[in-house]
């Protein structure tokens, strides 16, 4: 009696179990030759029912792929990555491909050390994001040998692209707040030297026209305080609404307005930009705010990448993915007219 049950099971044991040839039953795993679908199924079935799992090495040495992607991220505390890596995953998984994950803490020798311990074990490609659109790699990545995908990070011309639609977001947002009555929009966002909150401001200004104030601070809550005291210690009229960059900042501009006794929405309608949950939800009121959809940004890269690490053409330049409008309750119910 041959004894397996102390042992790992082989392609042999499949092969004996399934009664086809080592040959059918290896092509049977792979999807390779021209195996029937029933026999196909049967093999598959057999070999979960005996436990075998394919050997990972082998299996590369023939496909010549690692089934590995490597993701670089300067995103030490995932704020914005994870949302990302899990929409890669989602993706990659069907088809048997891991991911790895390694934050390089915007240090360039952690990053290529990590670079080349990836290249070590032979992925089959790497996505590299960032915490900024405008940031460059800290290491180079243009003349790698496996192709390179760059999500929220610009890569080189040639390369494929994928950010969130920084100016579709803001239209979205000064829309809602024009079909809810409001009229003297303000906007209060993040550093002058991003991109994304230049681009952001810019494309507010034009949906706001003449009037319209774009204020530059930091990504941070206390910025947002800063700027409601400064805009409500001036004279003139007030705004009825606030546009932020960031829920961060929204967070701190509703903070400062309940210090100064002003009834959100009642008197100020407040939009966030992230859909940062854990910020948006536990706000009080709870936050209306626009997603970069960052989950659909790694669908989209996890795709890309795999279909380059088959050999399999994708368009190069920079794809801009719609933004969504999350409706909660800091803008209220539009404005009745007296």
């Amino acid at each position: 009696m041959n004894n397996t049950g102390d042992r790992r099971r082989t392609i042999y044991d499949v092969a004996k179990a399934a009664g086809v040839s080592i040959s059918t039953a290896s092509n049977a795993l792979n999807g390779t030759g021209r195996t029937n679908a029933e026999t196909r199924e049967r093999v598959r079935r057999v070999a979960e029912e005996i436990g075998f799992r394919p050997n990972a090495l082998a299996r590369g040495l023939l496909s010549k792929r690692s089934h590995a992607i490597g993701m670089l991220t300067n995103d030490t505390y995932g704020r914005l990555t994870l949302p990302m890596a899990a929409g890669v995953s989602e993706v990659l998984v069907d088809h048997g491909v891991s991911v790895f994950l390694c934050a390089t803490n915007n240090d360039p020798r952690l990053a290529q050390q990590h670079l080349e311990a990836l290249l070590d074990r032979q992925v089959d490609g790497i996505i590299f994001t960032a915490t900024r659109l405008d940031l460059t790699p800290p290491v180079q990545l243009s003349r790698l040998p496996i192709p390179v995908v760059y999500v929220f990070a610009e890569g080189p011309a040639d390369s494929v692209t994928f950010f969130p639609d920084d100016e579709q977001g803001p239209r979205l947002a000064v829309d809602h707040l024009k079909e809810l009555g409001r009229s003297r929009i303000l906007h209060i966002t993040g550093p002058r030297d991003y991109l994304a909150a230049r681009i952001r401001a810019q494309s507010y200004l034009d949906a706001c026209g003449d009037g319209a104030e774009a204020m530059f601070g930091d990504w941070s809550e206390e910025w947002g305080h800063e700027a409601v005291q400064t805009v409500f210690a001036r004279p003139g009229a007030k705004p009825d609404a606030i546009f932020c960059g960031s829920d961060e900042i929204a967070r701190g501009v509703i903070d400062a307005l309940r210090d100064l006794n002003v009834e959100i929405p009642t008197d100020v309608a407040v939009v966030g930009f992230d859909n940062w949950e854990v910020v948006a939800r536990q706000t009080r009121p709870p936050l209306t705010t626009i997603d970069m959809e960052l989950k659909e940004l790694g669908h989209r890269a996890g795709l890309a990448i795999l279909s380059l690490s088959k050999g399999e053409p994708v368009p190069a330049g920079i794809t801009r993915l719609p933004c969504r409008l999350v409706v909660r309750q800091s803008c209220g119910s539009p404005l009745r007219s007296d």
